[in-house]
């Protein structure tokens, strides 16, 4: 669940023909996989295309379908649904117990292939933050950034820290170039104590902090006390260090209860260190919004769900559930959240009446989505009409490679996904669930959705079973 920084971007929008075919064949070779007519997903450390016109669409004979995606091979065979069926109930199996639902479709058509009681709900784990990412996307825009300020007081020496929802921020300079740590509190304490000797503050400086963007309890009370203990999540404020973590490196453990007075500390160290005679204590306040002292800016929201997708983050999920509320119209709570996620589904065309919504990062058991609702979720992504969804693809894990599936596909029954499944992971005690998009050996492009419930905790061999039948439809022809 922790945070791992995502300056590598693994892009796999580029699903037109490569234009680098010796670099990939070098990448492929090493992972063992085979080249299907020389076209599979890209693997390229490259920029990000422009969310308006994704690389699949800058070709002028990939211009066809402007609606969504063309499959790898515009004559490319759709896959027989009998055969899917034959190949996934020889994979798709519980061990010890339990269901696991599932279904695939054609992105390109939607065609169902498989359908394994898909319309099930299900508790999804954190494939959640499936829905999360499309409704921020959908509702704040890729390119939208959040602001921490730091403004002046009534009180010409008191300044205050007040939080935009980037809970990103770096305790350090400024990090143009990264996601976690973009924004800087000695950047900001710099930029502050220039702008307090402008204006003949000489101190002693008092820092106050706001995070009254965010309302309601900062702990949702469907979370398992024992999950925040673990250090899975923490209250929820408008700024935070780290995801809400001591250290950028410190991925487990103990959390900080209070992320913004946190926050505040710290920056008053900043601004000690910056030569500004700084007062004892932080407390919370507000400041004049006209007088702004100093300001950041966090990385992109294309770049925090990415990041958010590939570390599967508990708490930067919230925030940008927070963020998608306010951009929507509701409240800043989690009911306000779960509210977002739901209103922007239903303006995707995706039936959201059946679902139970908790939370937005997965954590709540209480959470009720089915698999096929995830695999029309991925769908939009990958195939439907709103661009901006495209820019989610980056945060996907690839199997074997990346973020939560890093350590997974790597036997001889899961390996021939390595590389080509991208797929969201989700694990709670009792559940596994895996959705994502595969490329098959004809050259199709696949949406999937698996969702265990009930399965015996800590079996392995779930995992197993899931990655082994994503591997299937990466190997898989599937004419009969």
């Amino acid at each position: 669940m922790g945070v791992k920084n995502g300056d590598t971007r693994w892009v796999s929008a580029a699903w037109g023909r490569l234009k680098w075919p010796l670099l990939l064949a070098g990448v492929l070779l090493c992972l063992g996989a085979v080249v299907v007519a020389g076209m599979v997903p890209g693997l390229l450390t490259m920029p990000k295309p422009s969310p308006s016109v994704p690389a699949w669409h800058q070709e002028p004979d990939r211009l066809a379908d402007v609606s969504g995606v063309l499959p790898l091979d515009a004559n490319a065979p759709v896959p027989m649904p009998a055969e899917v069926a034959r190949q996934l109930d020889a994979t798709l199996k519980p061990a010890g117990g339990g269901s696991i639902s599932g279904m695939v479709m054609d992105a390109s058509t939607g065609k169902v292939l498989f359908d394994r009681d898909a319309n099930a709900n299900r508790i999804p784990a954190s494939n959640m933050k499936l829905l999360t990412a499309v409704a921020a996307l959908k509702a704040l825009g890729p390119e939208t950034r959040f602001t921490t300020r730091v403004l002046a007081a009534e009180d010409p020496s008191t300044v205050v820290l007040t939080g935009g929802g980037d809970v990103l921020l770096g305790a350090s300079a400024s990090d143009p170039s990264a996601v976690l740590g973009r924004a800087g509190l000695a950047s900001l304490a710099s930029d502050t104590a220039a702008a307090l000797a402008a204006a003949g503050v000489k101190g002693p400086v008092t820092v106050r902090v706001d995070d009254s963007l965010f309302a309601g309890a900062p702990l949702n009370p469907a979370w398992s006390l024992d999950d925040v203990a673990a250090g899975e999540t923490a209250p929820l404020f408008s700024l935070a260090l780290n995801s809400g973590r001591y250290a950028p490196d410190v991925v487990t453990g103990p959390r900080p209860q209070d992320s913004a007075v946190t926050s505040a500390e710290a920056f008053a160290e900043q601004l000690a260190a910056a030569g500004v005679a700084v007062g004892p204590g932080v407390e919370r306040g507000k400041g004049l919004p006209a007088k702004v002292l100093a300001a950041a800016e966090s990385a992109t929201v294309s770049d925090q769900v990415d990041l958010m997708l590939e570390s599967s983050d508990n708490f930067l999920a919230e925030a940008l559930g927070r963020m998608t509320a306010l951009a929507s119209g509701q409240k800043a709570t989690y009911d306000g959240a779960t509210a977002a996620v739901r209103q922007r589904l239903g303006e995707l065309g995706i039936a959201t009446g059946s679902m139970q919504l908790a939370d937005v990062s997965g954590l709540a058991l209480e959470n009720q989505v089915s698999a096929r609702q995830f695999a029309e979720v991925v769908r939009a992504i990958t195939s439907g009409p709103d661009l901006s969804l495209r820019t989610a693809l980056d945060g996907f894990p690839v199997a074997g490679l990346t973020g939560t599936l890093d350590d997974r596909y790597v036997d001889a029954s899961t390996a021939e996904g390595a590389g080509l499944v991208r797929a969201k992971t989700g694990t709670l005690n009792t559940v596994i669930a895996l959705s994502g998009y595969v490329v098959d050996a004809d050259g199709r492009l696949l949406v999937f959705s698996f969702i265990g419930n009930d399965l015996e905790p800590g079996a392995a061999a779930n995992k197993v079973a899931m990655d082994r039948s994503a591997s299937v439809l990466a190997s898989c022809g599937c004419r009969g």
